[in-house]
């Protein structure tokens, strides 16, 4: 099964926002990419967990 990790989106260039109060502001758009990107992962994690054993822990989610 190809079930590929999720990848972040690109955060827009610095120059990519013109400052002008646009209703679709380039960091709105990013942001709410970044929302979909983070419960793409979670849900890719849920179905991934397990799967590989060697995945280390992060010691600050340990006993979460």
């Amino acid at each position: 099964m190809d079930d590929p990790k999720p990848q972040p989106p690109t955060p827009p260039a610095p120059g990519d926002c013109c400052h002008s109060g646009c209703t679709y502001c380039v960091e709105d758009l990013y942001q709410e990419e970044l929302d979909r990107y983070r419960a793409a992962l979670r849900a890719w994690e849920l179905r991934h967990a397990g799967a590989d054993s060697t995945r280390q822990v992060n010691p600050a989610r340990q006993g979460v």
